[in-house]
């Protein structure tokens, strides 16, 4: 990412306070996370699509083993499918003027599909 294009594109549970850092707040997962209410999501958007696919998801089943086979095949719907690089474009232009935070219900900090998504938005968002 040229950081003189882009600002920061980060990444949160959403069970996590809401703070003035955050930035954008886009939600990243199909499903709407347990115990949270739209307002208390502090979210701008909820990006659902560009989740992975319920298919891809289901196989994965957050076991590290499985994950850089699915990081792979995430990447694949990332850059073919015309309904996520629509909003794959629109994350990018967000980011060129506000920080932007990620939201996932997920637990696991490394083996999750918002981080395959961060690092996407930072090879493409020039």
């Amino acid at each position: 990412m040229d950081e003189s294009n882009c600002s920061a594109i980060q990444i949160k549970r959403i069970y996590e306070p809401h703070s003035a850092e955050d930035g954008v707040r886009i939600l990243v997962d199909r499903l709407w996370p347990r115990g949270i209410s739209k307002k208390k999501a502090f979210i701008a958007e909820w990006m659902k699509e560009i989740a992975p696919s319920p298919e891809l998801r289901k196989s994965f089943c957050h076991q590290p083993e499985l994950f850089s086979a699915f990081s792979a095949q995430y990447e694949r719907e990332l850059a073919e499918d015309p309904t996520r690089c629509a909003l794959v474009r629109h994350i990018c232009e967000i980011a060129k003027e506000n920080t932007v935070t990620l939201l996932t219900a997920t637990k696991d900090p490394v083996y999750n599909h918002a981080v395959v998504l961060q690092r996407w938005l930072e090879r493409h968002c020039i």
